[in-house]
């Protein structure tokens, strides 16, 4: 049985990471301010530009902890990691797979597949939960849209069409996202999906959602043998983590998205946790995304029932099981 271990995430430009024994020391102007025992970790994200000790780095290989590193945006710069483990043979089949667009196409279908359903479904949750307070007809509309996909996407016969099917998905979904926020209007709206930058409070914190999503997601990949820089679905490019990127599709609505919309509708985050820079981009403040980090870590600690296991497991350890991996 796998267990859920933390993820340490340094939040503070100016924190450089150092090793102590077996504990990680956090510094700032050469003065020791934390401390956290390596075994206790799975996974460390900096999104500091201090940098950390070669000693460190060589140690979270030796340990099989990921060593992330991220702009203060959240965006992915380099990530230290260990000898792969696992069956070669496994990882020749899958560049085989990767390499043969009709055999990788049932990968990329199923993939799709389950991010329009629990597209659907997460859609379906709003109309029960909070039908007084939004458009009903629009929720119906989008919803009767992803339905009526489904089937076309287990259809579809090449990764452009299934591209296709999964970009009119995405369209319907999101035209109703902004009915979703319920709270702070005047500083979270949603008009529309936009990135590198993010140009506005909702964006940045999907941006941010997605980035660490693919994080456990290709670090799950690796725990297995797999290559998460080869994928069926996301074309290949330097840097890329592709498979990691198909496999957190499905993952979209029901754990980023709906943990965003959770923040703002609960009042986690305000409009004070953002700054807007002179280019138009928008970040996170250091105290916005302590608090989303935070929340994001407790978030990975609830408990559900898988469907297809049946077992009671961790959000967190959702990317890492399946029927073949216990």
């Amino acid at each position: 049985m796998r267990k859920l271990l933390n993820t340490l995430f340094i939040s503070s430009e100016d924190i450089y990471l150092s090793l102590d024994g077996e504990n990680v020391v956090a510094n700032r102007d050469k003065t020791q301010v934390a401390r956290f025992p390596l075994h206790t970790l799975k996974g460390i994200v900096t999104f500091s530009y201090a940098g950390a000790s070669p000693a460190l780095m060589g140690k979270c290989a030796d340990m099989n902890i990921d060593l992330v590193f991220c702009t203060q945006r959240g965006r992915f710069l380099a990530r230290i990691a260990g000898i792969a483990h696992g069956n070669v043979l496994l990882r020749r089949e899958q560049y085989r797979i990767a390499d043969d667009s009709q055999r990788g196409l049932p990968f990329a279908r199923h993939m799709i597949f389950g991010k329009l359903y629990n597209g659907r479904w997460s859609l379906e949750r709003t109309v029960r939960d909070h039908k007084l307070r939004i458009g009903q007809d629009a929720f119906r509309d989008s919803i009767d849209t992803l339905k009526g996909l489904l089937p076309q996407v287990m259809e579809a016969e090449s990764a452009d069409t299934l591209r296709g099917l999964e970009g009119a998905g995405a369209k319907a979904y999101f035209d109703v996202f902004d009915q979703r926020i319920l709270r702070d209007k005047e500083h979270f709206f949603f008009r529309g999906r936009n990135r590198r930058p993010p140009l506005d409070n909702v964006n940045a914190m999907l941006s941010f959602a997605y980035s660490l999503l693919s994080g456990d997601c290709a670090s799950a990949l690796e725990s297995v043998g797999l290559d998460p820089y080869v994928g069926f679905l996301h074309r290949d490019r330097p840097g890329r983590v592709s498979l990691a990127l198909d496999l957190m599709e499905e993952l979209r609505p029901c754990v980023a998205d709906r943990f965003v919309l959770t923040l703002i509708n609960n009042r986690q985050l305000s409009a004070t946790d953002f700054t807007a820079e002179e280019s138009g981009a928008v970040r996170m403040t250091d105290n916005g995304r302590s608090a989303f980090l935070k929340a994001w870590q407790e978030r990975k600690k609830e408990v559900v029932t898988h469907p297809y296991l049946q077992e009671k497991l961790p959000w967190g350890l959702v990317p890492y099981s399946n029927p073949k991996n216990d």
